[in-house]
């Protein structure tokens, strides 16, 4: 099947204010926008940061050259908020009051407990927008989205309060947007894989890869800390259900190459999947950390109904703790040191056998920035699982900043008892 690809709707997200060119505040803004826009067939084609300035964003505004262009930010009460004049400027236009905006301004001042006649002039003048704009409603805040639209291109202000902006998005920028341009549907599925990198993981796709074009199939790798998301697209022109099933098909494809590679789809996280083999086993999870601190049991506490299986845990950053909570000899950590498999796989039957678990997780290694050696580099972790039928460790090198080895080791450690569990479900089955 050869899936022609439909004229691009494209979108540009235009993000302003300060706060986010110096670091102050993450731009989470952008990274939601253009994940939303995809699901809804429209290609985020550029995305840009500017600052509070009137000039800068009329520039802006005038250099746009995409379909759509989402604004967000620059509407609040005060002063340094200037993108309503600058959208003023840009369309020739003038503020009027809005008597419905300012209504549901009183109103949400009230239904806070507020007494209306006391509402600051500051937030009544939320309420002056452009003459030439659609108002979009914003049940969640005071500063209204605007839509304008000028030669065939679509231009909509948003707030920068994330809820505020999502929900608008979602309620009545996408629907709008949908019935004004009939973006084409895009199958999208993501198929999540750890243990590899990007670059050999790409090695080990490449022959499957290259026939993916031929069939009109868009694959995309997205590395993050300790594992490497392939997302599948295609352009479903006019028939969805054969692209879905030829997307499906790819996807399986991927469990026949690297089986061993893929712990789960879409949102899944690799800690909920664990979490989903331990409630299905009826079995029980203990830890026991040294390097990573504390971060594994974050991530497997992280998620809701955790109780169900995750007993607690021992943090042993101390050679006495491990000694005294864990039972590990002096002579074991003196003549193997604490980074060692020995060291590791007592520590995860130390913790096992003291809270009674069926399965333990043990970590020690070296995070950094300071103590390797020669023999046992910054970023080297040992990992020991134990379990019904015994122990099992294995060592890891990993590379980047002290967080980075924390968050690459942790994830290792969750995929290795991933596969513990995964091997004994099947030899009892």
């Amino acid at each position: 099947m050869k899936n022609m690809e439909p004229k691009d709707i494209t979108a540009e997200c235009l993000c302003i204010g300060d706060e986010l060119l110096i670091g102050q505040v993450l731009n989470t803004n952008a990274a939601w926008m253009g994940r939303e826009l995809g699901l809804a067939g429209i290609r985020t084609a550029l995305g840009r940061v500017i600052g509070d300035d009137q000039a800068t964003i009329v520039e802006a505004l005038r250099t746009a050259s995409t379909d759509i262009v989402l604004i967000t930010g620059g509407l609040g009460p005060t002063k340094d908020d200037v993108t309503k004049r600058a959208l003023c400027e840009f369309f020739a236009t003038g503020l009027v009051r809005n008597a419905g905006v300012e209504q549901r301004i009183i109103g949400l001042f009230t239904r806070l407990g507020g007494d209306a006649r006391r509402v600051k002039q500051a937030d009544l003048a939320q309420a002056m927008l452009p003459e030439c704009c659609e108002v979009l409603p914003n049940l969640l805040g005071t500063a209204s989205g605007m839509w304008f639209e000028r030669e065939g291109r679509v231009f909509v202000s948003l707030p920068g309060v994330p809820y505020e902006m999502q929900a608008l998005v979602r309620d009545q920028v996408l629907p709008k947007l949908r019935e004004r341009f009939r973006p084409p549907a895009i199958i999208h599925r993501t198929v999540r894989t750890t243990g590899l990198g990007e670059t050999m993981l790409a090695e080990r796709l490449a022959h499957w890869e290259a026939g993916l074009a031929k069939q009109g199939i868009k694959l995309a790798y997205l590395p993050a800390p300790g594992e490497v998301k392939l997302r599948l697209s295609l352009y479903a022109a006019g028939n969805p259900q054969a692209a879905r099933a030829l997307v499906d098909r790819e996807a399986m494809a991927l469990y026949r190459i690297v089986p061993e590679l893929i712990y789960g789809e879409g949102a899944q996280e690799l800690q909920e999947v664990i979490g989903g083999l331990l409630k299905q086993s009826g079995q029980t999870l203990a830890l026991a950390e040294s390097c990573t601190g504390g971060y594994l049991s974050h991530m497997v506490t992280s998620v809701a109904g955790s109780s169900a299986y995750y007993i607690g845990g021992v943090v042993s950053y101390a050679n006495a703790v491990k000694m005294e909570e864990l039972g590990i000899p002096s002579d074991m950590l003196e003549l193997n040191g604490a980074v060692s498999a020995p060291v590791a796989e007592r520590m995860a039957i130390g913790v096992r056998g003291a809270l009674k678990s069926d399965w333990a997780v043990a970590t020690t290694g070296i995070a950094g920035p300071d103590g390797g050696t020669p023999e046992k580099p910054v970023g080297t972790v040992w990992i020991a699982v134990a379990g019904p039928q015994g122990v099992v460790s294995e060592k890891g090198v990993f590379m980047g900043s002290r967080d980075l080895v924390i968050r690459r080791a942790s994830m290792a450690a969750l995929n290795m008892l991933r596969k513990q569990l995964v091997a004994g479900s099947a030899a009892s089955a």
